[in-house]
């Protein structure tokens, strides 16, 4: 114990004195990979002592060996070809947009392909016990008991390894094994209480040539346990035109062995990898007979063959077949003697099949047809689309259970088609069956399927909103329907406000025209279907999966054919052009259209019909709706090719039509009238006037109206700024006294008036029976209270109302509200009388006209904008009266 201690301490003093005499790392000087070695064997006290006093971090040191490590490691072949990031990145980009072909590769080749970095590589692998020690190898010698001893010993020229205290011994040329067993019984032999253990340290490396179609040609240095593909992946790997199956192993001038890359590659066998000797040359010949080979194969490539490989043994190469591959119509194609291309069909499957490869052979193995033998494909509206299994006598029965579990919510049960093949060139017929009664079993509608058959199933509704509107309305209890409104309005609330914020009004009101529907009930959205846009429909609507089967059927029309289509218009829920069935009737049309509307008149309706066929005389038939729903299969309602059903509405139909009756009657509300009703019968239904009303200001307005005067209204506006635009470029303008600012005001506030739709009317003549008008829908009545004021407004100081009294003029009334303005038009003054006439003095002054003639209660006196003060435009006068009367009217309504 004693002793021991004595040689620590003496370890420990002799670091001492090298980290003093011979410091580890100088100032300002980085440490060598031999120092930072040397560094580390130290105890950890004695590293911190060291890094104190030279300021080194350790942290540094350990980051600094970790490099070395890592750069110790680097591998000797790197990927070849590598390229630049930008190039990579640019490929990348291209590749996104360039289009996918087909790209058959050489087999094995990026295996072994590399770019070599040196001539010695690192190879660091097991050594077996079979190994056969030579000259330059290490044993790693550690002693221990008695005496200790830790080192390597090497193997000299002479073939012996010298161990300190024993005798040399010659090992060169024994196996690793028999060399261990040897050391350690010499050690327990000749140093008595002392153990050993042996390990093979460095093996010796050996010199080598790698010569033919290698990739980089040369001389290397490789580990001694390196086999022919260790001197392959050295030298960069086999270039493009070597060859891969006969790589030969030469030694001392003679062939010792053969290696076939493939039965590596494929088959994992390394029997013939052979471990090189000093002096071997590996020599790569150039590449024999290729063929390629693509199509359904796991492993399309280019492949190279021996003699007597056959057509199996190529398939097996390339990973055998895919499951749907169709062996018996391989072709391949060769290039001939006569410098011709030729193909030859193979039977690849036929194993007793003769195939002779030639070089530049290229085989194709194609896929078995898409075409489905003994199935039916399921489309459209149901639970589960796709393909089904098909055997004799199948109904269409056969692929529902109930309506409930195989359909779609929106699946219409009265209308669908089977779209079945009729000859070899894949030409259509078509087949009409209501799928709920197939589902119970009624003979003529539960159809006998055939292979290949496509059974379609529609959507009852066209629109996607309509269909998005029903279905989020199933099953809601009414706290669910409540909470679906809130946020629709929410929704929109925030869209008004977005707009607002953005302050785009023009788009605000552009969305509300185009998202209309939304705020509609379901019967206003079904009769908005006919004007849907392409991206509008329903994805199972009639219109998206007729579209394609009717370009079908007008593609194999032909003199032998006439294309088998008809349309339907008039009274039917969906208008347009259907297949024709087989088997066409009217009832089966009125079906395919969705159904008959409400005001379809049964009585009659027309068929046109092409006279002859290939003859362009038309003729009309008359039919009767309800024998042909009762009857369908009676020969008079049969449909033929091109027939155009035309479904009447009843004489005198009309749709539900309302009007509003607003103010001083005596059962204000909304009114349903019959078509031509007259006003003063809603006015006698409504329990006439009351005592407060005053007819004499009544304002009628009527949609049609309100539509015109606003195109009117925006024509207008339209043409004033053309005309300012215009006279902007004559000097006089700049002269006027009416400012640019106040041009522009007004026109701003043209644009911005919305028409009223207001229709002058004397009602007190309409009530007495002297001149009655008749009511269209949504026309509105407002019957104000008894008026006592008269209102002053333009080109005023001040627009207001005055008590209504018999003994002031005109002039009086306009003093009352402050006098005429520097620009107003005195000699223009015009009345707007309470049912809305306007009067005007005759021949320009009033001193023509009685005081109680002109003025009467509810009047407004109008003082217009001299039209002098902007260079003589002549549309300010007509803006300013549109104005002016337009306020009139939104003032008597808006005090009802």
């Amino acid at each position: 114990m004693e002793g021991h201690f004595v040689k620590l301490i003496k370890l420990i003093a002799t670091l001492l004195i090298l980290s003093i005499s011979t410091p580890l790392f100088s100032q300002g000087v980085a440490p060598s990979k031999q120092q930072i070695e040397q560094f580390k064997k130290l105890p950890k006290s004695q590293q911190e002592v060291l890094a104190k006093k030279y300021g080194i971090d350790l942290n540094t040191i350990s980051s600094t060996s970790q490099e070395s490590s890592d750069i110790s490691n680097e591998p000797s072949v790197l990927p070849r070809n590598l390229n630049k990031l930008e190039d990579i990145e640019l490929s990348a980009e291209e590749e996104k947009f360039k289009p996918k072909q087909e790209e058959v590769e050489r087999f094995g080749y990026e295996l072994f392909a590399g770019e070599p970095t040196s001539f010695s590589p690192s190879e660091n692998a097991l050594v077996p016990e079979s190994y056969i020690v030579g000259p330059g190898d290490t044993f790693t010698v550690n002693l221990y008991g008695k005496e200790s001893f830790n080192g390597e010993v090497t193997v000299d020229r002479e073939g012996r390894i010298s161990i300190d205290k024993l005798e040399p011994v010659t090992v060169a040329g024994m196996q690793y094994s028999d060399v261990v067993s040897l050391i350690k019984n010499k050690v327990e032999k000749e140093m008595i209480g002392v153990r050993s253990f042996i390990s093979m340290g460095k093996t010796r490396v050996i010199r080598v040539m790698v010569l033919g179609e290698s990739y980089k040609p040369g001389a290397y240095t490789l580990p001694s346990l390196s086999s022919i593909t260790h001197a392959l992946f050295a030298s960069g790997g086999v270039s493009q035109i070597g060859s891969l199956r006969n790589i030969q192993l030469k030694r001392a001038g003679k062939t010792v062995n053969t290696l076939d890359l493939y039965d590596l590659l494929l088959n994992g066998n390394s029997k013939n990898d052979v471990i090189l000797k000093p002096g071997d040359i590996v020599f790569i010949p150039p590449v024999g007979k290729q063929i390629t080979i693509k199509g359904e194969v796991r492993r399309p490539a280019i492949f190279e063959l021996k003699n007597g490989e056959s057509i199996n043994d190529i398939i097996k190469m390339a990973g055998g077949l895919n499951g749907k591959a169709y062996p018996q119509k391989t072709v391949v194609e060769r290039f001939s003697n006569d410098n011709f291309k030729t193909v030859v069909k193979l039977d690849a499957k036929n194993e007793s099949t003769n195939y002779q490869a030639v070089n530049g052979d290229v085989i194709t193995i194609p896929a078995i047809s898409e075409q489905l033998g003994n199935a039916v494909t399921l489309i459209g509206a149901v639970t589960y689309p796709g393909n089904y299994a098909w055997s004799e006598g199948d109904r269409v029965s056969d692929l529902f259970t109930s309506l409930t579990n195989d359909f779609l919510p929106i699946a219409d049960y009265e209308y669908a088609l089977i779209l079945r093949e009729k000859n070899v060139q894949k030409d259509i017929e078509v087949h009409q069956f209501s799928p709920a009664e197939a589902v119970s079993n009624i003979e003529n509608q539960n159809l006998l399927l055939k292979p290949r058959d496509k059974v379609i199933i529609f959507s009852r509704y066209q629109s996607k909103l309509t269909e998005e509107e029903v279905l989020s309305n199933i099953g809601l209890n009414e706290a669910q329907l409540k909470l679906s409104n809130k946020i629709k309005l929410w929704n929109k609330y925030e869209e008004e406000q977005f707009y607002k914020f953005i302050d785009s009004e023009s788009e605000l009101d552009d969305k509300a025209s185009e998202s209309g529907v939304q705020n509609t009930s379901l019967i206003e959205l079904l009769e908005q279907e006919k004007e849907l846009k392409e991206d509008d429909y329903a994805v199972f609507s009639r219109a998206k999966l007729l579209k394609p089967i009717l370009t079908k059927l007008t593609s194999q029309a032909s003199r032998l054919g006439e294309v088998q289509v008809f349309a339907i218009n008039g009274e039917v829920k969906y208008e347009g052009v259907y297949p024709k069935p087989v088997n066409a009737t009217v009832k089966k049309a009125i079906i395919a259209s969705g159904g008959l509307k409400e005001s379809a008149f049964l009585e009659n309706a027309e068929i046109t019909r092409f006279s002859a066929a290939g003859s362009s005389e038309l003729e009309h038939l008359s039919v009767n709706i309800e024998a042909a729903l009762n009857n369908p299969q009676h020969d008079e309602f049969k449909l033929k090719s091109k027939d155009s059903l035309n479904i009447y509405p009843i004489p005198n139909w009309q749709k539900d039509l309302k009007v509003n009756l607003y103010g001083e009657v005596r059962f204000p509300g909304v009114y349903t009238i019959r078509k031509g009703e007259s006003l003063s019968e809603v006015i006698k239904r409504a329990g006439g006037f009351t005592e407060f009303s005053y007819p004499e200001g009544a304002v009628f307005t009527r949609q049609v109206l309100k539509i015109q005067q606003q195109q009117q209204l925006n024509k207008l506006s339209e043409d004033l700024r053309r005309d300012i635009a215009a006279k902007s470029f004559n000097s006089s303008v700049t002269d006027a006294s009416l400012s640019y600012s106040d041009m522009k005001s007004l026109i701003d506030d043209l644009a911005k008036v919305k028409a009223v739709g207001r229709l002058v009317i004397n009602l007190p003549s309409i009530v007495e029976g002297k001149r009655d008008i008749p009511l269209e829908n949504n026309d509105s009545l407002y019957i104000p209270s008894q008026k006592n004021s008269v209102t002053v407004m333009g080109e005023i100081n001040f627009s207001s109302s005055h008590l209504y009294d018999p003994s002031l003029s005109i002039d009086d009334y306009i003093a009352r509200s402050g006098g005429l303005k520097q620009r107003a038009d005195d000699d223009r003054i015009y009345i707007v009388k309470a049912s809305g006439l306007v009067k005007v003095p005759d021949g320009g002054s009033w001193f023509g006209t009685s005081k109680d003639e002109m003025l009467e209660p509810g009047d407004t006196i109008v003082v217009p904008l001299n039209t002098e003060h902007v260079d003589n435009l002549t549309l300010w006068s007509t803006a300013t009266q549109i104005l002016y009367q337009m306020g009139v009217a939104v003032a008597a309504i808006g005090s009802l």
